[in-house]
C-alpha cells in the first residue's frame, strides 16, 4: 500500500470520527453523573437519541459512613435531591434557538407526562443542543449566550421522575454524542467546604 494512500485514509478516518460528538460546557457547577441512551433507545428521536440524564450528587453521612448520592433522606420530596434548584450552565457560545416553559413540577418517582420545560442552543455550525427538564429559565429565543452563563434551573418536569437534566445533540437530523469539557467543571464548592 502507498504511503500517501495511507495517510488519506488516516485523515478520513480521523474525521469520520470527529464529526459523531459534541463538546458542550458542563451543565452545572455541581458534581454530577449521566446515564447515557444507548443508540435505538427511542426510536433514535434526535431530542433522545444519544442523549443524557444527569443528575447533582453530594456527600451524603449515615453514621460512619460517606459517599456520593443524588439525595438525602428518602428523595421524597424535590427538596431532598442536590440538584433541584441549582443553575444550568449554556452549553457554548450560542444562541437560543427556543425555549418551552413547562410549569407543572413532579413529585419525586411521579412521572406527569408532558413536554419537558427544555431551551434549545444552536451553535454557529448548526449544531443543536436540548437541555430539558428545566425551571426558572431567564433566557428567550433570540438571545445570544456565553458558554458557561446561568440560563435555567434544574426542574423536575415532563417525563421525569426526579429532578435531573436530560441533554441531547445533533446536527442536520443526525444524532450527536455528548461530551463535556473537563476544563469547564468547576468544583471549587468542593474546596470551599474543606471536601
Amino acid at each position: 500500500m502507498k504511503p500517501y494512500f495511507l495517510l488519506i485514509t488516516l485523515f478520513f478516518s480521523i474525521q469520520a470520527f470527529g464529526t459523531d460528538f459534541v463538546k458542550i460546557h458542563a451543565p452545572t457547577a455541581e458534581s454530577f453523573s449521566c446515564t447515557e441512551h444507548w443508540e435505538g433507545q427511542f426510536n433514535n428521536y434526535v431530542g433522545d437519541a444519544l442523549g443524557t440524564d444527569c443528575v447533582v450528587q453530594d456527600f451524603y453521612q449515615s453514621g460512619e459512613r460517606l459517599f456520593n448520592r443524588p439525595f438525602k433522606n428518602n428523595g421524597h420530596k424535590n427538596t431532598d435531591w442536590y440538584g433541584f434548584g441549582k443553575n444550568v450552565l449554556a452549553p457554548c457560545d450560542c444562541i437560543v434557538e427556543s425555549v418551552h416553559i413547562n410549569n407543572v413540577t413532579n413529585k419525586p418517582g411521579i412521572m406527569t407526562p408532558g413536554r419537558a420545560g427544555s431551551v434549545v442552543f444552536k451553535k454557529v455550525d448548526g449544531t443543536l443542543i436540548v437541555i430539558a427538564h428545566v425551571d426558572n429559565v431567564n433566557v428567550a429565543m433570540g438571545n445570544s449566550v456565553k458558554s458557561g452563563d446561568v440560563v435555567a434551573t434544574i426542574g423536575n418536569n415532563g417525563y421525569s421522575r426526579n429532578p435531573h437534566l436530560h441533554i441531547a445533540a445533533w446536527k442536520d437530523k443526525q444524532p450527536l454524542q455528548i461530551r463535556f469539557d473537563q476544563k469547564t467543571i468547576d468544583l471549587k464548592f468542593r474546596e470551599e467546604s474543606g471536601e
